[in-house]
């Protein structure tokens, strides 16, 4: 494999993840998808939201190419945010609003990334005191690994919050035999063999 199919695999690779972060986030009534499901509140505008901005700078900024027109919010120096509000969709930001900054940030890292050969290198400020120099490929493989974390997170998110599982639209990657109640009985099976390991009190 040389350096552009190796390119045009891992390009194609973020492209589809990033496409089924955004059909996890799809779909719901607005309350619903912007409801925090964990206790540190993970929510799946706040993942889109996220992960647009995280890909501005690494594909945008980091190679002398800033995200033009960026939220007051991007700047996470502004005093006037905390440095995880990229991470919840404010009350006068939209769905519509958060997927459209999530479609901008995408447009202009891919331009980004169709420009640069794989051992073009880029400045990542916040990596070490004074931050470090980093190739295309680097970045992307780092990008690869944000999405991937952040993807599992939608998937427990979204099924906890219509019944929603798999991996996208047209593959879910599931044993789709089962029904409703297959499903809940094997649930049950699980949960048995959990409680069978749970410690015993002393009596």
């Amino acid at each position: 494999m040389n350096d552009d199919e190796l390119k045009d695999l891992l390009v194609r690779r973020y492209r589809l993840d990033r496409e089924t972060l955004w059909q996890k986030a799809s779909g719901l009534p607005e309350h619903l998808a912007r409801t925090p499901q964990t206790p540190t509140g993970t929510n799946l505008l706040g993942l889109v939201k996220h992960v647009a901005l995280v890909e501005a700078g690494y594909f945008g900024d980091c190679f002398g190419d800033p995200f033009p027109d960026p939220p007051a919010y991007y700047d996470y120096t502004n005093p006037a945010f905390e440095p995880d509000d990229d991470l919840w969709a404010f009350p006068d930001e939209s769905p519509a609003d958060v997927f459209a900054l999530a479609r901008r940030a995408a447009a202009h890292a891919d331009a980004s990334i169709d420009r640069h050969a794989l051992g073009d290198t880029a400045h990542v400020a916040w990596w070490g005191e004074g931050g470090r120099d980093a190739s295309l490929a680097e970045l992307l493989v780092h990008m690869l690994d944000e999405l991937a974390r952040h993807l599992g997170q939608a998937d427990i998110v979204r099924e906890q919050l219509d019944g929603s599982a798999g991996y996208r639209a047209g593959n879910s990657n599931l044993p789709e035999h089962r029904s409703a109640g297959e499903w809940e009985a094997r649930r049950a099976r699980l949960q048995a063999a959990a409680e069978a390991t749970r410690p015993r009190q002393p009596e």
